[in-house]
């Protein structure tokens, strides 16, 4: 778990799909105010799992304490529902990485 690691939703860009929601499984976002991605548990998000924010359409999630240069794929111009490793290694459906 990660004390100085979690998800943050620019709520300007943020279209509620649900997706970062419905992809995470460190159960993060309060699954009850779906499709609103509220972050209700921050301390159960992974350190340098980038799973939600590499499933965001529109690139609207970064993440407190993110030192790894990353991207979300939205703004850099991939396929929207292209998956990408989300890089927490918690053995979760996430696809892999590592685990600080």
């Amino acid at each position: 778990m990660a004390k100085k690691w979690y998800p943050v939703v620019d709520v300007l860009s943020c279209i509620e799909c649900g997706t970062c929601v419905n992809n995470c499984p460190h159960h993060v976002y309060d699954k009850e105010k779906s499709p609103s991605p509220v972050v209700t548990n921050p301390d159960a998000c992974i350190d340098h799992c980038h799973n939600c924010g590499n499933h965001c359409p529109v690139g609207a999630i970064t993440y407190v304490g993110d030192d790894t240069g990353w991207i979300p794929p939205a703004l850099q111009g991939k396929q929207q529902n292209q998956p990408q490793a989300c890089g927490c290694g918690c053995g979760c459906n996430c696809t892999g990485g590592r685990n600080s």
